[in-house]
């Protein structure tokens, strides 16, 4: 079983969202050390489509999706240590 901590999200377009999660595993310290945390990107599942003059824009948005997620992760790096 995991905790799952959601890093960033986005609404790439009215149907498609990207997602960059932290997995931890729920387990005691010990077991832990083989049982590393993880992200997981959360991709849509089908392509996406977007006008080609919405492009830089719809770039723009992910490059922002995932800076934000490696600050926040960290973030939680420095607060938890002993959890990653």
């Amino acid at each position: 079983m995991n905790d799952t901590t959601q890093l960033a999200y986005c609404q790439l377009t009215p149907t498609d969202e990207l997602a960059v999660q932290l997995l931890r595993p729920r387990m005691p310290a010990v077991e832990r050390t083989l049982h590393r945390a993880v992200v997981r990107i959360v991709w849509p599942v089908q392509p996406t489509v977007v006008d080609a003059r919405e492009f830089q824009e719809t770039a723009a948005v992910v490059v922002k999706l995932f800076a934000g997620a490696a600050t926040e992760l960290s973030r939680i790096r420095a607060t938890y240590r002993d959890l990653l």
